[in-house]
């Protein structure tokens, strides 16, 4: 009797082995999205008018410098970018300056006062939490804080200055006491410095074409900050919202950089429109396609000439009131700097007469005989002062390191984040770079230097 042979089982074909899924990294369709980790930085560029509202405005970074901090100490060991010891040493040099607070230069006037600590001691903040912030940004991972979702926050920033700079056009005269300023002693809260960071306002009323015109600030600190500020936020603004931006993106950008110009004229800010000009020449040089975005500027640049604002700029051209009170007090700075040069004074002093008297301060009998504190004319003259002229020369070295670094970056976040270090040394001259333009100043540098660490990683990874 013979056996049946055996049923042969067909063999399984084997399972394919998949690849492990990461559940940490995001799905495609939330590439854009934030963690949890970026809502520091989510609540200080979304969250601005609230802010400002409250009386913080810029200074609410240095609120926002503790959970950075709280964030920033949980990712240790904690990376800090190429040339950023130029930053800690400035911030060294300006602990050192504190020794000089007391010092009466020649040629100044005024004793050590509350009000001369009080400043000091509101710069120290702000210098220290922005080193806290730069170092906070740059070791987010890219899934916790994607690149174009942080340009696009600074494009909702961008808006939030236009709607600014329209209620200063239109409502010139809107101002109310912050809940801060109701809450601070009158000592503190009077201080002319510390009242304009907390005290809200639409405009700045000044006799600049000879009779009074609104000049728009909010929801920053000063006119001469939304210009600053506005420059800046512009070109991330472009960025997000046309470069990186969908067909609805576009159409929105258009029409909210139509209506930026109408601040951007009322502001009668020469240093705003020169920088600009120099963003328009910088996109005609480095961009993508220089024949397409000459066109638009001469379109853009008929469009003005036919409006009734260029009549407004003709008239600010014709008025340069503000250059004799600039010349002197440069001029003041530099000699009294030149008295400290190492370290400085610490901080602002009020020098005797003005550019038209050698009469001593504003006073009742006098009122033209006042001029603003030396220092009070750009953040390198502020820098000469308090810092001396080691201090300048390590903020210049710093921003100008970061151009000659990160020029090579093609892409668009690199070209307009050097666009910005550029700026920033022009705006030195013209503009105090604190509080809110020198926080976006370093948002723009912590753009550059995490796009440089991406693309090293990336290169690692091949």
């Amino acid at each position: 009797m013979s056996l049946p042979a055996p049923r042969t089982i067909p063999r399984a074909a084997p399972l394919a082995v998949l690849p492990p899924v990461d559940l940490s990294r995001p799905r495609h369709r939330h590439r854009h999205r934030a963690g949890r980790g970026a809502w520091p930085i989510a609540a200080f560029l979304l969250g601005y008018p609230v802010w400002w509202a409250l009386g913080f405005g810029g200074l609410s970074i240095v609120v926002l410098a503790v959970p950075m901090t709280v964030v920033l100490w949980r990712r240790r060991p904690i990376r800090a970018p190429k040339g950023f010891g130029l930053w800690a040493l400035l911030l060294a040099g300006y602990l050192i300056s504190a020794l000089m607070l007391a010092e009466t230069p020649d040629g100044t006037y005024g004793e050590l006062a509350a009000g001369r600590v009080l400043g000091y001691l509101m710069r120290l903040a702000v210098y220290v939490s922005l080193l806290i912030m730069v170092l906070y940004l740059g070791n987010l991972t890219h899934d916790e804080l994607p690149q174009r979702t942080l340009v696009r926050w600074l494009g909702v920033l961008f808006l939030t200055a236009v709607a600014g700079g329209l209620l200063g056009v239109l409502a010139p005269g809107f101002a109310f006491t912050s809940p801060l300023e109701m809450a601070l002693p009158s000592w503190i809260g009077g201080n002319p410095f510390v009242n304009n960071l907390i005290h809200p306002t639409a405009a700045q009323m000044q006799h600049v074409l000879g009779h009074a015109a609104p000049r728009p600030e909010a929801p920053f600190e000063w006119a001469n900050a939304w210009g600053a500020d506005i420059s800046v936020l512009v070109i991330w603004f472009v960025v997000g919202w046309w470069t990186y931006g969908g067909p609805y993106r576009r159409v929105a950008a258009v029409l909210a950089l139509a209506a930026a110009a109408v601040p951007v004229v009322y502001s009668l800010n020469r240093g705003l429109w020169i920088g600009l000009g120099i963003s328009a020449a910088y996109l005609l040089i480095r961009g993508a396609r220089p024949l397409l975005a000459g066109a638009v500027a001469a379109v853009a640049a008929a469009a003005f000439l036919l409006s009734p604002l260029s009549a407004i700029v003709g008239q600010r051209l014709d008025n340069p009131q503000s250059n004799g009170i600039r010349a002197f007090t440069i001029a003041a700075t530099a000699r009294v700097a030149a008295s400290s040069p190492v370290v400085g004074y610490g901080n602002t002093r009020n020098a005797y007469g003005s550019h038209r008297t050698v009469t001593t301060g504003r006073s009742a009998w006098c009122v033209e005989c006042g001029h603003p504190p030396l220092g009070s004319d750009g953040q390198l003259w502020l820098l000469l002062i308090s810092q001396g002229f080691a201090g300048a020369l390590l903020y210049v070295a710093f921003f100008a390191g970061a151009v000659r670094r990160y020029w090579a970056d093609r892409t668009p976040i690199g070209k307009a984040g050097t666009l910005v270090m550029i700026l920033v040394l022009l705006y030195m001259v013209v503009y105090d770079g604190l509080v809110s333009a020198l926080t976006l100043y370093l948002i723009s540098f912590a753009l550059l230097w995490r796009n440089a660490a991406r693309t090293s990683d990336l290169g690692e990874a091949r």
